[in-house]
């Protein structure tokens, strides 16, 4: 096991932890359902409930997330994280309003009222999964960043960042451009449609009403249909676009038409991985639609997100691709390979790695212990500690 080996695991393990993240969104999905659905007030209290009891789950992962691409390729963490600032900053205050509206919109003594915190909880859940789309998106068409390999070999003597954002056309938007890039936001909104389409999966499979599993399977195909025309869009168009590879000899970059496409045949088992988690989302809501007593679509369709979402992210950087393209220098383009920690850290974080088997069952665990029993409107109107 070489420094390669290595640096392809923590990329593998940090692919995984972005793929279950985008699935985790059906929180921010569900609540994008609290203003349709209002004027029921019994059902609204179940969905916000549904999703409440979800939402750490969530931002439990993005911090995971965040935390190992800090560990393993700090060069991105401090190029993205320190330069597009403003993109992440926007994606950190959903989470933060979102924390405090769970928590707050049922205490006494608030003065805002329900309907402030309950617009939060929509904001969160519209903002949150565009913004973070888009952030990934820029995994594949690039971000406009300089980095001074000077500071990196002779960090020492140097003075100065190593990385720094550049002006776009003329205006430092720290990250903000990401949202400019109408590709990055065809993946966003795909996201946003995605993760409501998983909401409405999880409330047919952990709410036990009737109005609502008339409500979410009359919503369920719109949504669906409007991520399946915007997720093949992009599909079609990271196949045929031009990305960066590196020569594993001399390092350089350069571009290669249909990059991602080469990289999906070079590596037949992750185009497997892509097509079966394809083939299961599919397949989770065709169930859902077509066969009424069936309500476990959320459990087929949500694997199916892990795994079509994995194998996007294993394109990005394995073989030989430049993960963060630079659209400011080409030379500056960040890959596995001149991005990533040492290997002494990347090993040593590995062998602690071995323990997320142990987390991935309590995290099982515990969900299994809170749906244990399916939420119905006489829990809702009964119980007083809910949300």
């Amino acid at each position: 096991m070489d420094y390669s080996f290595f640096q392809h695991y923590w990329w593998l393990l940090v692919s995984l932890l972005g793929a279950l993240l985008v699935f985790l969104l059906f929180v921010q999905g569900g609540q994008t359902f609290i203003w349709p659905w209002q004027k029921d007030v019994t059902l609204q209290k179940m969905i916000i409930n549904s999703s409440g009891r979800k939402w750490e789950f969530t931002l439990t992962t993005l911090v995971t997330f965040g935390g190992a691409f800090f560990a393993s390729f700090p060069l991105f963490y401090s190029t993205s994280f320190g330069g597009a600032y403003w993109v992440w900053m926007l994606i950190l205050f959903c989470f933060v309003i979102q924390a405090v509206s769970y928590e707050y919109q049922s205490k006494h003594g608030n003065v805002w009222g329900k309907k402030t915190f309950h617009t939060f909880l929509v904001l969160n859940g519209i903002l949150a999964p565009v913004l973070l789309g888009a952030a990934v998106s820029t995994l594949f068409t690039g971000g406009n960043f300089l980095v001074d390999k000077s500071v990196i070999y002779n960090f020492t003597q140097a003075a100065g960042p190593i990385s720094a954002w550049q002006p776009y056309h003329g205006i430092q938007l720290h990250g903000l451009e990401a949202v400019l890039n109408p590709w990055n936001l065809v993946l966003g909104i795909a996201v946003l449609f995605l993760a409501r389409t998983t909401a409405l999966l999880y409330f047919i499979n952990n709410i036990d009403d009737e109005a609502l599993q008339t409500k979410a399977k009359k919503a369920l195909r719109p949504n669906a249909l409007i991520f399946v025309v915007f997720f093949v869009a992009y599909v079609a168009f990271l196949v045929t676009t031009t990305g960066y590879t590196e020569d594993p000899t001399t390092g350089v970059i350069s571009l290669e038409n249909y990059k991602y496409l080469h990289n999906f045949l070079a590596m037949p088992i992750v185009l497997i991985i892509f097509l079966i988690g394809v083939v299961l989302v599919l397949a989770g809501i065709a169930l859902t639609l077509f066969k009424p007593a069936f309500r476990k679509g959320i459990w087929v369709e949500g694997v199916g997100v892990v795994l079509s979402v994995l194998g996007l992210l294993l394109v990005a950087g394995w073989n030989n691709t430049a993960y963060y393209p630079s659209l400011f220098d080409m030379q500056s383009s960040l890959t596995l390979r001149n991005s990533s920690s040492s290997p002494y850290t990347l090993q040593a974080m590995s062998i602690v790695s071995l323990l997320i088997p142990f987390v991935l069952a309590y995290i099982f665990y515990a969900w299994r212990s809170i749906d244990k029993k399916k939420m119905t409107r006489k829990e809702i109107e009964d119980n007083h500690h809910t949300y």
